[in-house]
């Protein structure tokens, strides 16, 4: 095993603390203090308190920022697409990587909208000319472990050395994120069959059926569906030595992709550094609950961005107890719903910072 990726994973295990509450009340009453009734803007105001939270417990103050946010989109293939688990082949993944290389995909278009850096991330594209042409270099960043993941339909997708260099590889980012300033990060991801690998995770962490979880991804038929979750039932037990007890990183390795387990590991970084993670859809919230897995402290810094519109994200979401911030019927991934989220916990942080109080604005509180 690469001595130095497992030594940094576990360092930064052990280094994620929780979130102290002890100013909890003292932020609340600021929060109430505000020129408007008690709680009347709702959402906004749980969103501020936990920002102001993760602002104080990193020594950053009480009032919280998010600027500058940053999203990184890590791509990788995976070699269950084989099996015919999405409408699209294969190739699609390192096409769709040029063309967030050239500004023209989703992603970028909203993260350029919302004032948001965006990186992308080569972990494990299969095929890597697309950096033919293009015009912007800065923005594509190189940490790829080998081109692609094995057919987990047969065996384990990847090896735990190959997953924990992965993982390590995303610690890394959230390091390089913490040392540019930035405050928020956005998780994104493209790779096609990656929502089969992300439900497979889900199917072997929170004990989910795959005839429950699995969606049509890219656009499958209702046939194609029950052949796509006939797949995961497959993978789920010729891998079956890998599923819980055993430990979180073996089932991560066996099921999951290069770009979920790169975004574990910003998911662990990013809790390690104190900054506030913002979770896109369906794909990102599997490496959500990989790293939940190997941390439960993450939960402490987590925002999910919105509710997918992939049948069994609904479900996750409500295992987690997790609320998302939007519900747009979006299901393209990307860091697409990330995008759209940082700027409303810009205007939670914002609220919280700017708004005058009935303690100096000379307004008459309610009695």
């Amino acid at each position: 095993m690469n001595q130095s990726a497992a030594n940094n994973l576990q360092d930064c295990i052990q280094a994620v603390t929780p979130l102290d509450r002890a100013t909890t009340s003292a932020i609340q009453a600021r929060l109430d203090d505000l020129t408007k009734p008690q709680g009347s803007l709702g959402r906004l105001e749980e969103l501020a308190l936990h920002l102001a939270l993760i602002s104080q417990n990193a020594g950053r103050g009480p009032n919280p920022k998010v600027d500058p946010s940053r999203i990184y989109t890590c791509a990788a293939d995976h070699g269950v697409a084989a099996q015919g688990v999405s409408k699209f082949p294969s190739e699609v993944t390192a096409q769709m990587v040029r063309n967030f290389l050239h500004g023209g995909a989703a992603v970028n278009v909203l993260t350029r909208s919302a004032g948001v850096e965006l990186r992308v991330v080569d972990v494990g594209v299969a095929h890597d000319d697309f950096t033919a042409d293009v015009p912007d270099s800065t923005m594509l960043l190189r940490r790829k472990v080998k081109p692609g993941t094995a057919d987990f339909s047969f065996g384990p997708a990847m090896s735990e050395e190959e997953c924990t260099e992965a993982v390590a590889a995303g610690i890394s980012l959230a390091e390089q994120a913490g040392e540019e300033g930035v405050l928020a990060v956005g998780t994104g991801e493209m790779g096609i069959a990656n929502t089969t690998a992300a439900t497979a995770l889900y199917c072997a962490y929170l004990g989910c059926s795959p005839e429950r979880v699995t969606g049509p991804g890219t656009g499958l038929s209702a046939q194609e569906v029950r052949h796509k979750a006939e797949v995961i039932a497959r993978a789920l037990s010729v891998n079956s030595n890998a599923l819980p007890p055993a430990p979180p990183l073996r089932t991560l390795a066996a099921l999951g992709g290069l770009e979920i387990a790169c975004l574990t590991g910003l998911i662990l970084g990013c809790a390690r550094r104190k900054l506030a993670i913002v979770v896109d859809g369906f794909i990102s919230t599997a490496a959500y609950v990989a790293a939940w897995k190997i941390q439960p402290h993450v939960a402490d810094y987590a925002f999910f961005a919105h509710g997918s519109a992939e049948p069994g994200h609904r479900i996750i979401l409500d295992q987690l107890q997790a609320r998302p911030i939007l519900d747009l019927g979006m299901r393209l991934g990307e860091g697409t719903g990330a995008a759209l989220a940082i700027p409303v916990l810009r205007a939670a942080a914002a609220m919280l910072n700017e708004m005058a109080s009935f303690s100096n604005a000379g307004v008459c509180s309610a009695t």
